[in-house]
């Protein structure tokens, strides 16, 4: 407890060390991403920007494209090693508690970080572009359940990737009502219609900052760390500002439910502003649904003294059913589509699978080895793709029935992450479904939070150098992709080799030391890697100490002190 005072008693500000470098090398990485998305982000045909003096040659020329994908990828990387900063600036290397007012800081990082990104051409994704041209169908009283946007004139001048031709619209009903209104308030100006496309996606960004801290210490956890770990990290801010992602509307609503849904022990009311919000997040995207049923067990245990029974559940999953189902009526008898797009939007994602999910790795080698036998292998993806749905429905329904109320939040965390693990496509993206709910009820300052900083890396630089928008009459895509790659593989070499990061991945992974033993030399080694990476013999007969910390203690960062840090002048 003394340790944890101390940290207390020290409250960061704005001028404490680290936390100037960390705000300015973020917001100089941003202004690159800015640069560069003006040679390689993706624009319209119509729009203006493109006919800007100081741009022409930036999409162009060779080595206007070459510049600007060095700077969009550095520039990514830059803001992946100040977030590294901020967190070792609040303490994240020393496993310690972090200080009270490390919220403010954040919020202030995240803010300026995400400012050249307000205005920055869109990057790592152009949907965007889709929402413009679905915005422009609904106004033409076409429906986007039943009709690609081909049916629209000069659909192709908007910027909206082939792919989505004649595909129908994969988003809810209530945001089909947001891109009608940004296309009708915007006169279908493509730049300012992006723009306000961003700006609500930053409505969604504000959502997130508002109720991830709140639901993180009503659940025990240091909104500040929860805050760092999910909306400071760059893919953050690129995949839901850069990008414009609706995803961020999604996860702002389904949190301000959440958030509702638990605290419903002071107003019954708040029961129905959750459903009514997290209805609110299924209406921008389906996915959300499978909060649904969790959002109720929430309500129940909130109004519950003790462990709730089970008429008691079944009793609020029928009251939030019925009012989400009464509110969706109600929106498709007002567009004219009914409940019809339920069904549609069930069935999309059907075609193609990325390389790193675990359906496509299975799929990958099990083609692959049909295909060496001879034997055909047409089938493979189907067949996972549906045990995958088979298998995360089944895992969503057990967590529904199995567990404690006090678990209910870890619960339906998990029942959300099977629906995205078991996906064939898994969208770098999708990540920030499931970050702000993991950091809510808690990412151990251990290897889970080394998994989430990789991951975030990972994503970076796979999605630097698959989304560049390089004029196909200049033959460079391929050049330009070693060249971000190369690029990312450089930064991450010497950002892992600074001494500011080098604590990411030389301390900190297991509490507890790796025992095994050398073959053919009868020793017992003992590999430590939580206080730094050392290798020790141990004598016959005895275990190395481990100086292992409870699951608790490194999930709050309450560690015990030890002798020599007492002995440490306070």
């Amino acid at each position: 407890m003394h340790r944890l005072a101390a940290g207390e008693a020290e409250r960061p500000h704005l001028r404490s060390e680290g936390v100037p470098r960390a705000l300015i090398q973020g917001f100089l990485g941003s202004l690159l991403v800015l640069f560069g998305s003006f040679g390689v982000g993706w624009l319209a045909n119509g729009s203006v920007i493109n006919r800007w003096f100081w741009v022409i040659p930036l999409r162009t020329e060779p080595w206007g494209v070459a510049v600007t994908t060095v700077a969009l990828t550095l520039g990514c990387w830059v803001m992946f090693h100040a977030w590294l900063l901020l967190g070792r600036a609040l303490r994240e290397p020393e496993r310690s508690p972090w200080p009270a007012g490390s919220l403010r800081i954040v919020n202030i990082a995240t803010a300026v970080w995400s400012l050249p990104h307000l205005v920055c051409v869109p990057i790592f994704s152009r949907d965007v572009y889709a929402y413009l041209n679905q915005g422009r169908l609904v106004l033409a009283g076409g429906d986007p359940y039943q009709e690609g946007v081909s049916q629209l004139d000069n659909w192709f001048h908007f910027g909206t990737d082939p792919m989505w031709a004649q595909s129908e619209t994969p988003y809810g009903p209530m945001f089909l009502w947001i891109e009608a209104a940004v296309m009708w308030l915007t006169s279908n100006q493509v730049d300012a219609a992006v723009l306000l496309f961003r700006l609500a996606c930053v409505a969604g960004v504000v959502l997130i900052m508002i109720y991830l801290p709140k639901l993180a210490e009503h659940f025990g956890t240091h909104a500040g760390r929860a805050q760092w770990l999910a909306c400071a990290n760059p893919l953050f801010i690129i995949s839901f500002i850069s990008s414009a992602h609706n995803d961020a509307l999604m996860m702002g609503f389904a949190l301000a439910g959440i958030y509702a849904a638990a605290t419903a022990d002071k107003h019954w009311s708040r029961g129905v502003v959750a459903t009514v919000l997290v209805t609110v997040s299924i209406g921008m995207k389906i996915i959300s649904m499978v909060l649904l049923p969790f959002v109720a067990l929430l309500w129940a245990a909130a109004r519950a003294e003790g462990e709730s029974g089970w008429m008691r559940k079944f009793r609020y999953w029928c009251l939030t059913a019925g009012l989400t189902g009464a509110i969706l009526l109600l929106v498709g008898w007002v567009n004219g589509y009914g409940l019809r797009w339920i069904m549609v939007l069930a069935g999309t994602g059907d075609t193609g699978k990325s390389f790193w999910s675990p359906v496509g790795i299975v799929d990958d080698t099990l083609s692959n080895t049909l295909h060496a036998l001879g034997q055909d292998a047409d089938w493979t993806l189907d067949a996972l793709r549906l045990a995958g749905r088979l298998a995360s429905v089944l895992i969503v329904v057990l967590l529904m029935f199995i567990g404690r109320d006090r678990h209910i939040m870890q619960r339906m965390t998990w029942a959300f992450a099977a629906l995205v693990v078991l996906s064939p496509i898994i969208h770098p993206w999708y990540l920030l479904w499931l970050l702000p709910l993991f950091a809510a009820v808690g990412v151990r300052n251990d290897w889970q939070t080394k998994w989430v900083v990789f991951t975030v890396g990972f994503f970076i630089c796979y999605g630097a150098q698959d989304q560049l928008s390089v004029w196909e009459f200049l033959d460079l895509d391929q050049e330009m992709l070693r060249l971000s790659l190369a690029t990312s593989a450089a930064s991450m070499l010497l950002i892992a080799l600074l001494p500011s990061a080098r604590w990411m991945w030389t301390q900190g992974w297991f509490a507890a030391p790796l025992h095994f033993k050398a073959p053919g030399l009868g020793r017992t080694y003992a590999l430590h890697t939580y206080d730094r990476i050392r290798l020790e013999t141990v004598e016959p007969g005895r275990r190395a100490s481990s100086g292992a910390h409870s699951a608790e203690q490194l999930h709050t960062g309450e560690l015990p002190v030890t002798a020599e840090q007492s002995k440490a002048p306070q």
